[in-house]
């Protein structure tokens, strides 16, 4: 007979990881990852956003003589949207500011990916209609949209 409560782990393993992978917006560039960070910290500041910080995952791994393919974050944010989800509930200041990443996979693709915003209001209990929330997701995707534009 196996063991139930292994097998309600396993499931709950499995929830979980579909969970985290289904509130990931995906999307592809046709540019190469710095090249497509560029533009994306370009679009945010020409939106009136703040740059927080931007991370370059394979310089950090260069300095202590490890390889990564290219993989940059951008963090980022508008007081303005993020102000108020805090106001509704301060955990909501771990998941803020918002970050995009840009990373190439081994064929060389690069992806461009982020946190749904809904999924801060379902984490930090803030109410899903809320307009910062959905000014979230519209500016995630005008902006991403605008870093992986061809042109």
């Amino acid at each position: 007979m196996p063991n139930t409560a292994a097998i309600a782990g396993l499931i709950t393993i499995v929830s979980a990881t579909s969970a985290f992978a289904s509130d990931l917006i995906e999307k592809t560039s046709p540019h190469a990852v710095g090249f497509t960070m560029d533009r994306l910290e370009a679009a945010v500041t020409g939106a009136g956003a703040t740059v927080f910080a931007r991370v370059d995952h394979a310089a950090g791994a260069a300095s202590v003589d490890l390889e990564l393919a290219p993989s940059q974050l951008l963090i980022f944010g508008n007081p303005k949207l993020g102000t108020p989800a805090m106001q509704g509930g301060a955990t909501a200041g771990l998941d803020l500011p918002l970050r995009v990443l840009a990373y190439e996979d081994d064929a060389g693709v690069v992806h461009v990916v982020y946190h749904d915003p809904a999924t801060l209001a379902a984490t930090h209990g803030l109410p899903a209609d809320a307009k910062y929330i959905q000014m979230m997701t519209g500016a995630l995707d005008k902006l991403t949209s605008k870093a992986i534009a061809a042109e």
